[in-house]
């Protein structure tokens, strides 16, 4: 592949930002953005950027962070475009007014619909570490949604962030969609101006500073965090698949993934055959060392870069496997450390790098109790066992998601709902989600004239109305003063009619079954052959 020429890394002017923010929220206001064609327009022009600005992402996210080719393709240009054509093919469907769920019959006459109504607007901050997805995934959404926006790529990925602002300046509508770059000043700039919402990804620290910002103007957000994501391997797990699945999700540009494990506890019956199904696995998958292979990535920064070191030279616990770094190259190898309990530095912090500390634990109730001591929200969570644990696992730790006996592949369908829960973050997006995390769903009602009369009771004077209103509107309770269901006579009848069946689907298959039986049996006792067992 031949080298693009990439323009060096310059920040906005930020003098220029509240007339850039000011240029944005007038062009929601003047509505352009608000019709299907005009979005799908947009939509389609940034597809096709996407594409010819290939081979410059691919040099960019090489230079930023060492990221294969292949990852680069795979998690972040091929990536983007497949949800530019998913959100494409859905979006007519989408944006069409709902039928309100849940209306009593006496409120069907004002007809309630549901809208789906951009928000204004927004705000992306995107992250570092995939700075093409993060950057253009919910940037892709809030087109999608109608809004108008400003994208603030990472500055950490410098190189990345300039071919993203040309991407956007050479197919976007400009009044409506542009490219800030820059660092603290600048994203400081932009949080001073009064936006529809504010879609960050990032570390927990930031996304506190943002949300006291957002808050002092009541704006919404929508934060995608971090956090020390546990994997749990129990003695009847699969070693071999679990050592596999789980290396992979730390090899995966240089484990620089807020979703993959921070720390892995497995049981000690199994931990022999784990730790040497990693090192079948690593040897596998890099025959001559993670460094020399072109698949392996890089620590993104000198800083980044000593952060991890820190946490590793800082652990008391026991180099397994790997344990190279090279500064010169922000070089950290994949590295398996063996840990005594959950203090260690190891485990205490995200790592957020190629760094695998590994807990021995007794059993699968110690796994779930420290899971909740060590972070209690994670933004994703790792059980690897039978039907029964990994179910356990579920019920009693909670995550943004999760993965069983694998890592992190719920966060790899680009159309399941992704996000965080506590202080992992808030809100989700991807697939449908993406569109509808920039979307307020609008309750209408309308009142035609002639109910007038229906609707006297509602005015004052009230005396002697109160009864009149109760007649349309109050719900009998189904239940008793000791909270017990009651099962009178109209329940009875009920279930009688339902034939057992709780959903509409199940009432009418049993119903046309019934009918069908009916049926097949008057055809017998018309030709005087009844069924033996119909007798």
């Amino acid at each position: 592949m031949t080298s693009a020429k990439i323009t060096p890394f310059e920040a906005t002017d930020v003098t220029t930002i509240p007339s850039t923010v000011s240029r944005v929220q007038a062009a929601f206001r003047s509505q352009k953005t608000k019709p299907l064609e005009y979005r799908l327009s947009q939509l389609r022009k940034l597809y096709w950027a996407i594409h010819d600005h290939s081979p410059a992402l691919v040099e960019a996210c090489k230079s930023d962070l060492g990221k294969p080719v292949f990852e680069t393709y795979l998690s972040e240009i091929d990536w983007c475009k497949n949800d530019i054509v998913f959100i494409t093919k859905n979006l007519a469907g989408w944006m069409k007014d709902e039928k309100a769920p849940d209306i009593p019959l006496m409120n069907t006459l004002m007809k309630p619909t549901i809208r789906k109504d951009p928000l204004g607007a927004v705000l992306v901050i995107g992250a570092y570490n995939f700075p093409v997805q993060l950057s253009l995934g919910p940037f892709i959404g809030a087109i999608a949604a109608g809004c108008t926006a400003v994208l603030k790529p990472s500055e950490v990925s410098p190189a990345t962030a300039m071919v993203l602002k040309s991407i956007v300046e050479s197919s976007l509508d400009p009044d409506a969609y542009t490219v800030v770059n820059g660092g603290i000043q600048e994203t400081t700039a932009l949080l001073n101006e009064k936006w529809d919402k504010i879609f960050y990804t990032g570390s927990a620290n930031v996304g506190t500073i943002i949300a006291k910002k957002a808050a002092e103007t009541l704006t919404p957000v929508c934060l995608e965090l971090g956090g020390r994501n546990p994997a749990v391997v129990t003695k009847n797990a699969d070693a071999r698949l679990a050592a596999r699945r789980l290396v992979w999700g730390k090899l995966l540009n240089a484990g620089q993934v807020c979703i993959s494990q921070n720390y892995t506890m497995v049981e000690r019956e199994i931990l022999p055959a784990f730790i040497e199904q990693l090192k079948i696995a690593l040897k596998e998958f890099y025959p001559n060392g993670t460094k020399s292979s072109p698949d392996f990535a890089r620590i993104v920064n000198q800083r980044h870069f000593q952060r991890i070191k820190k946490m590793l030279d800082d652990s008391k616990g026991k180099i397994l496997i790997g344990g190279e770094v090279d500064e010169a190259e922000n070089f950290i190898d994949i590295t398996v450390v063996l840990v005594n309990d959950i203090n260690d530095s190891m485990i205490v912090d995200e790592s957020f790098g190629p760094l695998m500390p590994i807990l021995p634990i007794d059993s699968v109730e110690e796994a779930i109790r420290l899971a909740n001591s060590v972070h209690s929200t994670p933004l994703g969570f790792y059980p690897f066992g039978n039907k029964a644990e990994t179910t356990k696992m579920l019920n009693e730790v909670r995550s943004g998601g999760a993965t069983v006996n694998d890592a992190f592949f719920h966060g790899a369908i680009p159309t399941l709902a992704f996000g965080g829960v506590g202080d992992s973050g808030q809100g989700a997006y991807r697939g449908k989600a993406s569109f509808d995390v920039f979307t307020h769903r609008r309750s209408v009602a309308t009142t035609p004239g002639w109910m007038e009369k229906l609707l006297e009771v509602r005015y004052p004077p009230y005396a002697g109305k109160l009864s009149r209103f109760r007649m349309t509107s109050e719900l009998k309770p189904n239940f008793d003063r000791q909270g017990k269901e009651i099962w009178g006579a109209k329940y009875w009848l009920g279930f009688l009619f339902r034939m057992g069946g709780e959903s509409t689907k199940e009432v009418l298959v049993r119903w046309a079954v019934t009918a069908l039986v009916a049926v097949a049996a008057k055809k017998y006792v018309d030709i005087g052959k009844l069924p033996s067992y119909l007798k």
